[in-house]
């Protein structure tokens, strides 16, 4: 009894703040982030990890199947009975079963270690004692008290995990693993990882925190991240991170140690459930839920009934990480909803702005072939204008050279001086700038009255369809603001036209705007 007290109070020693030194350390948000993110890819391939592990086990059964003699069916079964350790417990625990059966001299007891080791895993923890008890290691070689002793220090473990609210009872539990681990450690060889494990956990519970952390450490940097041995080592190494409160350094090893966990398909794990849990404390739900979750199908498909126990007490975790994500799913629906609404809106309003441009380009469009077709028919009349002032010019050029010819200057004297040769050319004129103009405003003469007073109305005589006053008007409405060249063009003096326009300013509406009023008439 003083024994069992003497380690008890070792072991409670193990994380007093008198025993554990302040960690130095540079992991920063940044690495633990990294760390996470590389979590998350192995969890991603965790199906293919599981099914290479499987397919190894299978090539075993295939041996097994193959085999002719009882030694070697039973070297099978031994190890497909390793192979499933930390994968299938059930499994385990049927090829041992067989082989127990069959079996005799030393592979029956390491067959029998290796069964007491999975009952205690599936919840037999009596038996799992019993078996143990029932073997004394000191009668054993050296080779089987080294597999008594590594089976026993991880048997004892379990049966304590398993009865952790029992503290009594889980302690001595705790005390039985520490005393094989003592041992195992004096037999095992010192240049293997195995031995450097056993002795970094022993300088662990031990309160030996320093050189724990040296031997663990150097074995955490030399083991690929497929061996569970590294998972081990980084898992020790968060729990004395963990006591010293730095939590950096703590998630960065519970993430290593899940890494190596999920990369050799090891089923049996506690470092994905311990992460989950702290994900959920720092308000990261999603990885949380995926952490919680992938540990307890974990236990599930182990059959390993004490990690399940475990693993259930973080099911109220696991539901109200599923409830907040549940919530933030509904939420994101919503956004994702009211942003969609929001785009179709924006859509039909884009629509129909773009509906009414493309009317409105329609418009212009018409418009500008209008004013194409006005501009054609314009050009058109012009080349008609030049067309008979030309042939008008000939004519007249051979009528002077005939009346040179005959000597009737005085006839010709008398003909330009009685204005009737001008005359004529204006009427010709006004004609053709009437109808030009009037296809480009064609409703010109209303629109010039709706500008003067209803007592001042431009009347146009029958058979007219513009006089003096229109054209003087047509010419400003065309941006020809110049008296002078108006008076050339109708025929008249400067101050006609100037009389002609006040005029026309006196009859206004509005005599201050009556010019720019014309020139906007039709734009």
């Amino acid at each position: 009894m003083k024994k069992l007290c003497a380690f008890a109070a070792i072991i409670f020693g193990v994380f007093a703040p008198t025993t554990a030194l302040p960690v130095s350390t540079s992991i920063t948000d940044k690495d633990v982030r990294i760390a996470l993110n590389d979590l998350d890819v192995a969890l991603q391939r965790r199906q293919q990890y599981i099914k290479t592990r499987q397919n190894s086990i299978d090539t075993l059964c295939s041996r097994l199947k193959a085999s002719s003699t009882l030694n070697d069916s039973l070297e099978y079964m031994l190890a497909i009975g390793e192979a499933y350790t930390s994968f299938n417990a059930d499994s385990a625990i049927v090829y041992l079963r067989r082989g127990i059966d069959r079996a005799n001299g030393d592979i029956l007891t390491r067959m029998t270690l290796l069964y007491g080791t999975q009952m205690s895993l599936v919840g037999l923890s009596n038996r799992a004692i019993e078996i143990y008890e029932s073997i004394n290691p000191d009668s054993l070689p050296a080779d089987l008290q080294v597999a008594y002793h590594t089976g026993a220090r991880q048997m004892y473990s379990y049966v304590a995990s398993s009865f952790s609210d029992y503290h009594v009872f889980a302690d001595s539990m705790n005390v039985r693993a520490l005393e094989s681990q003592q041992k195992l450690i004096g037999l095992l060889p010192k240049n293997t990882d195995l031995y450097k494990i056993n002795l970094g956990e022993y300088y662990l519970l031990t309160g030996q925190i320093n050189k724990a952390r040296v031997v663990l450490a150097e074995l955490l940097d030399n083991l690929p991240k497929e061996n569970n041995l590294r998972a081990r080592a980084a898992h020790m190494l968060h729990q004395i991170a963990s006591a010293d409160g730095d939590e950096n350094l703590s998630t960065y090893y519970l993430a290593q140690s899940a890494i190596s966990d999920i990369s050799s398909a090891t089923l049996e794990v506690l470092s994905l459930q311990e992460l989950g849990t702290r994900m959920y404390s720092r308000g990261e739900i999603e990885r949380a839920y995926l952490y919680l979750t992938t540990a307890l199908a974990n236990a599930v498909e182990c059959h390993a009934s004490a990690r399940m126990l475990e693993s259930s007490r973080a099911l109220p975790l696991i539901e109200q990480s599923y409830r907040h994500q549940e919530n933030l799913l509904h939420r994101r629906s919503y956004v994702i909803i009211f942003i969609l609404i929001v785009l179709l809106l924006c859509v039909a309003a884009a629509l129909a702005f773009v509906r009414l441009e493309m009317k409105r380009t329609a418009r212009l469009q018409a418009h500008l072939a209008e004013a194409n077709r006005l501009k054609e028919v314009y050009i058109s009349r012009f080349l008609s204008l030049c067309s008979i002032y030309m042939e008008k010019l000939t004519q007249f050029s051979k009528m002077v050279e005939r009346k040179l010819s005959t000597g009737s200057t005085a006839e010709l004297l008398r003909m330009t001086k009685s204005g009737r040769f001008i005359e004529e050319q204006s009427r010709d004129f006004y004609e053709v700038f009437d109808d030009a103009f009037l296809h480009i405003c064609p409703t010109f003469a209303s629109d010039v009255n709706k500008l003067l007073r209803p007592d001042a109305q431009i009347e146009l005589q029958p058979g007219t369809r513009m006089n003096t006053d229109l054209r003087i008007l047509a010419f400003m409405r065309l941006g020809v603001d110049d008296a002078a060249r108006i008076g050339q063009m109708l025929n008249y003096s400067i101050n006609t036209i100037y009389a002609y326009r006040n005029r026309l300013k006196a009859r206004a509406i509005s005599r201050d705007t009556f010019e720019d009023d014309i020139a906007a008439i039709g734009s």
